[in-house]
């Protein structure tokens, strides 16, 4: 069967699992762990695979993505230029009216704790963009 016949015949949430599998290395285990998270601090999130594969949480509007290169993990908040960031985890897209990311490199600690708030607050702006 072709490939993109099987990705078509999967969920999202199998995808993404096959993503991390595939890599293989660092670059898997960081994606795997900011899913994690991402689930941990809103466990309602809703799991996407888009343009032509990279995963993208959901909750009341776009939170994130998490796209995968050879030097770096990339979480890329969709409306991260509003959300309050006092632990200065943004450190990459940082010109954009809009987006803002973070990239993840091999043997970086990442901050949970800051990263779920960040992650919250970018709900708590779609629910808040909701309800208007």
């Amino acid at each position: 069967m072709a490939k993109s016949a099987v990705q078509s015949s999967k969920s999202p949430s199998q995808l993404i699992d096959a993503r991390i599998e595939e890599l293989g290395d660092w670059r898997g285990e960081t994606l795997g762990r900011l899913r994690d998270l991402i689930k941990q601090a809103e466990p309602n999130v809703v799991e996407e695979w888009k343009w032509r594969g990279v995963p993208v949480w959901y909750h009341e509007g776009m939170l994130c993505t998490g796209e995968t290169y050879k030097n770096a993990v990339k979480m890329t908040f969709a409306k991260g230029a509003s959300l309050p960031d006092p632990s200065k985890l943004f450190n990459a897209s940082l010109d954009g009216n809009t987006r803002r990311a973070i990239d993840f490199h091999e043997g970086e600690k990442i901050n949970e704790k800051a990263l779920k708030a960040l992650i919250r607050a970018a709900v708590a702006l779609n629910k808040s963009k909701a309800k208007k």
